[in-house]
């Protein structure tokens, strides 16, 4: 829940991840919220107006969203837009110039970072860090994207002899399950936390009490519901690339921050596997 002025940094990436169990009128309000014109001295019956909203609605959201109501949602949310962080986020165009689109591009990435560094539960990766470096087995689950994403970290703790496996395929998912148990972990990736393919292989593994680590944009979706340990990712839309360009680059740091925390347990093992496997395709440069 947002409480306090202190932590405004994470006031944004903390709304946005509540939007999955919103309803659209709901949204909308936190989309206005987040909006450049939103400061302290905006009134009530205006941002009712622009929501299309009774004032008492606007109240009662503000309530669900974890404020103590409008003004004080109001007071925070102002103080989340005089961020600098947030001026980095500015939509895309279709008549942006080249230099323009790559600028607005990589300074919404930027924004991502920051914002789901600020929010990052330390207490949450670290459990996650703990999970991958004493399971004897590590299965990835991803789909679409997603699935991008789990190869990338396979590919990463393969180099430093760390043993895992990503599957994309709804059937190789739910065999990958049904044959863990309680030392092995899975890693479940979904931007929304509502890919049901990657949700039923969930279920199915904890039907063997196998741990689950979530990687998602929402902390309130359903795969986030149940997963044991949760790492969210966070990031700002945009009409024409959506969430999930910004979402990913924040998702593949996590992962790389895991790879650094379960190679630092034992580093000079870590150090020995990254030699021989450097070694092992060093013949394949030019």
């Amino acid at each position: 829940m947002v409480t306090t002025v202190d932590d405004a940094s994470s006031i944004g990436p903390r709304l946005r991840m509540m939007v999955s169990v919103l309803t659209p009128l709901e949204a909308r309000l936190v989309g206005a919220v987040l909006s450049n014109g939103f400061d302290e001295h905006i009134a009530l019956r205006d941002v009712a107006t622009a929501c299309e909203m009774s004032e008492a609605m606007v109240v009662k959201t503000a309530k669900k969203l974890g404020f103590s109501g409008f003004r004080d949602l109001r007071r925070q949310a102002a103080a989340y837009n005089r961020l600098p962080i947030t001026e980095m986020h500015q939509e895309l165009s279709p008549n942006d110039t080249l230099r323009e689109i790559v600028t607005k591009v990589f300074r919404t990435s930027a924004q991502a970072l920051e914002e789901t560094l600020g929010i990052l539960d330390m207490v949450a990766f670290e459990r996650a860090a703990e999970l991958l470096a004493k399971a004897k087995q590590r299965d990835f689950y991803g789909f679409g994207g997603s699935a991008q994403i789990a190869c990338d970290a396979v590919h990463k703790f393969l180099r430093i002899g760390v043993r895992a496996t990503a599957y994309n395929d709804p059937h190789m998912m739910l065999m990958s399950a049904a044959l863990l148990g309680p030392e092995d972990v899975v890693l479940a990736i979904s931007h929304s936390g509502q890919t049901a393919n990657v949700i039923e292989a969930v279920k199915a593994a904890q039907v063997n009490t196998v741990p689950v680590i979530a990687i998602t944009n929402y902390s309130e979706s359903p795969l986030a519901t149940l997963a044991d340990v949760v790492l969210c990712s966070t990031a700002r839309g945009s009409p024409l690339t959506g969430e999930n360009a910004a979402a990913r680059v924040a998702q593949l740091n996590i992962l790389d921050a895991l790879f650094v925390a379960v190679a630092q347990r034992d580093y000079a093992h870590a150090e020995l596997q990254l030699n021989r496997t450097m070694m092992a395709v060093a013949h394949k440069r030019k």
